[in-house]
């Protein structure tokens, strides 16, 4: 679980860190010390790493991620691109509108890596220590981690940052953690302790501790920025890269610290190689497109299927100047929906909901606006092993009965396959004619009747829908759909506004249908309150659909509780078919693939780690391809 929320994180760096001293560590305790960690007594184990599901992928004589070029050059820029305005540098508060990778110069005492789903390492820290019981955990740390300033970072900066998430954060965060501390001990300069209250999920426990990025203790009172107030610079931290400039609402530049204290550090070695990263705001994407192929900036995730199916035939590209390709994506496909605001009446009868997602064209939108490039989102973990499938098993069935015998969820639930999203004729836009009758009839079951115009009413209200949008490039997708509403004799329409407007207006609930994005991991937990609790839906960046369902809260503990991967894949398993079953999401798509596109001066390592593309992490500048570029003429 994290506390941020940022438009701009999938641009963000992948997070993956270790320790360098452990090389030294491991020879003192030769014989002592296992993949996971040692006894320091009967029941406290000291490591370097640690997950809740067997053994790490790295042990602490690792030299560097089995994913890096380790010779990889340092130099060069990349450039990337981002639509809409941006006036904040912090990605935490829910004021203002933040730019682009603000959170790429933090760091936490522990990091993931990319090809080790389960595994949290020692990073601003030397070793970890803990119970059998998990009751507190005290971190080692590094002695030799500097802010970006140059001063050092003690256990007193940790305690400072994270009481500030504590005390500053953004209400759905602190509603979920407040009251999982009993205390947090600074037992010298470079030693702290957690110790956790019962209540503390134990799964959670090691990466809600160790998982909080570090801010400067001592700036943060100099400057006197808020956690919870926009800022019009980063937060100090002791991350790689450094604020360079600023252009609001039209560019920003990183640069590669040169004094960064984790240069040789082994889960830092192939990394971090550009000197700088440029960001180029746009007003949408297609703008954005047309200065990619002009050279203005020189690295595209694509994200438009018809850009990608018929934008790319032009002189660079074909010529070979600019590379296009497909890369496998091992991550959690991310469940890309529009969502009802359950605040509104409307939209809080499930036949209403359920008449609305049907006239909603999947198949004729990948056949004819796709090109066949997505597949259909039909779980909150779509394409994985934690997606409900067929009918319950005989662990989902002891978790959903209770609910069932308490009127809480209809008994179908317990027979029934997964629900999935209603298909469609690929051969035309409009839904084939008993889709449109079985969808009027749950209508007007529902007492929406059609009038002499078509439009359907219930006490003299109209069936009216705004579908809030702020990129117009989305409007050939929006624009067959609100035909399909209309044409059920909906009063639909796109609601436009600009990006801030768009921003405030999904924070404040004024919305009917908006698109969403319900990005899962593999290890679902505490996170999952924020998107789903009832205790969140005041005040959510994630529980945007105001979710309220006493079934969903009961479900939830079960999947933070579990303690083996079998048990949580099956109370995932319960808690997907349950959110599949209340049908508060009409699904849109998803792609296991990356699609990018680049000028030919960046490389890459030969394969891929499947949870990350980590194109601004360990994809390195090739100097003599940009120089041949720019004699030719094609770059500056």
């Amino acid at each position: 679980m994290t506390p941020s929320r940022s438009r701009a994180t999938a641009h963000a760096k992948a997070q993956s860190r270790n320790t360098s001293a452990l090389t030294a560590f491991a020879l003192a305790a030769a014989g002592l010390l296992a993949t996971t960690g040692y006894a320091l007594s009967q029941d406290t184990t000291v490591t370097h790493a640690y997950s809740n599901f067997g053994e790490v992928r790295y042990g602490p004589d690792m030299e560097h991620l089995d994913y890096v070029n380790p010779d990889a050059p340092k130099g060069g820029e990349i450039s990337i691109s981002d639509t809409g305005s941006f006036d904040s540098f912090n990605p935490y508060s829910r004021k203002g509108v933040v730019a682009a990778l603000t959170t790429i110069g933090s760091e936490s005492i522990v990091e993931s890596t990319l090809d080790d789903p389960y595994g949290l390492y020692c990073f601003l820290c030397t070793t970890m220590e803990y119970p059998e019981d998990l009751k507190w955990v005290t971190f080692n740390l590094r002695d030799d981690v500097t802010f970006s300033n140059g001063t050092p970072m003690t256990a007193e900066d940790i305690a400072f940052s994270f009481n500030l998430f504590l005390e500053q954060g953004i209400t759905e965060y602190r509603r979920i953690v407040e009251g999982f501390i009993e205390d947090v001990d600074l037992i010298d300069d470079y030693t702290i302790k957690f110790t956790f209250t019962d209540d503390a999920p134990i799964r959670e426990r090691i990466g809600f501790a160790g998982g909080t990025p570090v801010f400067s203790k001592a700036w943060f009172e100099e400057t006197g920025a808020r956690l919870d107030e926009s800022s019009e610079e980063p937060f100090m931290s002791t991350g790689a890269y450094v604020l360079k400039s600023k252009d609001f609402n039209r560019q920003v530049v990183y640069a590669r610290n040169p004094d960064y204290w984790g240069a040789e550090h082994p889960l830092q070695i192939g990394r971090n190689n550009f000197d700088e990263i440029r960001v180029e705001s746009f007003a949408d994407s297609q703008a954005a497109f047309e200065a990619f192929k002009a050279g203005a900036f020189t690295y595209r995730v694509e994200n438009s299927s018809l850009i990608w199916a018929t934008g790319y035939n032009f002189p660079a590209l074909n010529e070979g100047n600019v590379i296009k390709e497909e890369i496998p994506d091992g991550t959690v496909g991310t469940a890309q929906a529009f969502v009802f605001n359950l605040d509104r009446k409307t939209w809080q009868d499930k036949r209403v909901r359920d008449a609305i997602s049907m006239v909603f064209n999947f198949e004729w939108s990948n056949k004819a606006l796709f090109y066949g490039l997505y597949d259909r989102v039909d779980s909150f973990w779509p394409g994985t092993d934690l997606a409900a499938t067929g009918t319950p098993s005989e662990g989902e069935l002891a978790i959903l009965q209770p609910l069932v015998d308490e009127g809480l969820l209809n008994e179908a639930i317990l027979t029934e396959e997964a629900p999935m999203p209603q298909v469609n004729s690929p051969d035309s836009n409009r839904p084939d004619r008993r889709v449109y009758r079985a969808a009027g009839q749950i209508l007007e079951d529902a007492g929406w009747v059609p009038g002499d115009d078509g439009i359907r009413r219930k006490d003299g209200q109209v069936l009216s829908m705004e579908i809030l949008a702020y990129d117009p490039t989305f409007d050939r997708i929006l624009n067959p759909y609100v035909e399909n509403l209309q044409q059920l004799g909906v009063n639909a329409k796109i609601e436009r506004v600009d990006t801030a407007q768009y921003v405030e207006n999904r924070r404040a609930g004024d919305f009917d249908l908006v698109s969403h994005s319900f990005q899962m991991g593999f290890e679902p937990g505490i996170g999952l309150e924020q998107w789903f609790a009832s205790k969140t839906a005041d005040d959510s960046s994630r529980n945007l659909m105001r979710l309220r369902n006493e079934a969903v809260d009961r479900i939830l503990p079960q999947v933070v509780e579990a303690k083996t991967l079998e048990e949580l894949e099956t109370a995932t398993h319960a808690l997907d078919r349950t959110l599949r079953s209340i049908g508060f999401i009409v699904p849109q798509w998803y792609k296991p693939v990356h699609t990018v596109a680049y000028w030919d001066i960046y490389e890459k390592p030969d394969t891929i780690p499947p949870l990350g593309l980590g194109y601004l992490d360990f994809w390195w500048y090739n100097a003599e391809k940009h120089q041949a570029l720019k004699d030719a003429g094609e770059l500056r």
